[in-house]
């Protein structure tokens, strides 16, 4: 079965069309990447799987898990088990972290664990991101560096237990320790049944997760899939080789 299914898309943000009919198949439980050069729409991809406003559906199809997604709001789409990784993810003044995961986490799964249990489960997802358990204390993301963004994503991604995680950039402000851990987390995640869609520019994430299927994105359309073999040789040759109508 697949878990996301997109046909002849096309969708436009303020007038100016990005995508001119993308197609993309991502069976239930595979690791798949989007790569792409910037400004090629691959954070409007996520926006567009989201259900975000700003991003207008002009043509074209995409089913989730058997469901036509389209007809979804973003509240549904995310009952329904997906998750995203924002590429700049945002602060909010005034919600305490430790409120707000314990939220989620009974939100997500139906029944509130007890005060000792929750500590215990929380500690131990900071453990595995390297954050400090004084983060509880704080408000989501105030004064966080790009990276401990970045890693609290992480935090909420085992939390909720999603059935579809979407990560954009979520590379971007970590060092080498930090991507490692990256790795362990989305390991758990596919391996508890999870479709984990990357998106992502460097070869250095990509090797270390190893997806299945690498998707990449030109002139608003996937050009090409392949495996680590593209993203080899993206990393030696860049983009332009891949451009419609380009000649080697």
């Amino acid at each position: 079965m697949n878990c996301l299914e997109i046909v002849n898309l096309r969708v436009s943000v303020g007038g100016k069309t990005l995508f001119k009919g993308l197609d993309m198949t991502i069976p239930q439980g595979a690791v798949h990447a989007v790569m792409g050069p910037n400004g090629v729409g691959k954070s409007t991809l996520a926006a567009v799987l989201m259900g975000h406003p700003s991003v207008t559906v002009e043509e074209g199809s995409i089913t989730y898990c058997g469901q036509d997604l389209l007809a979804m709001d973003t509240t549904a789409r995310a009952r329904a088990g997906m998750f995203l990784g924002f590429q700049h993810p945002v602060a909010v003044p005034g919600l305490k972290i430790s409120e707000y995961l314990r939220s989620l986490h009974t939100k997500h799964h139906g029944a509130a664990l007890g005060v000792k249990e929750f500590r215990k489960f929380i500690g131990d997802l900071l453990q595995d991101v390297g954050l400090p358990r004084t983060v509880l204390a704080r408000d989501l993301n105030e004064g966080f560096s790009g990276g401990e963004k970045k890693r609290f994503e992480l935090v909420q991604l085992s939390v909720i237990s999603p059935k579809l995680v979407i990560l954009d950039e979520i590379d971007s402000g970590l060092d080498v320790d930090a991507l490692a851990r990256v790795k362990t987390i989305i390991a758990r995640a596919s391996e508890a049944g999870a479709t984990i869609l990357i998106i992502s520019h460097y070869k250095r994430l990509l090797d270390l997760l190893a997806p299945e299927v690498v998707h990449l994105l030109l002139e608003g359309q996937v050009v090409q899939h392949g495996g680590l073999e593209l993203v080899d040789a993206i990393d030696k040759g860049g983009y332009g080789a891949f451009r419609i109508g380009a000649t080697v």
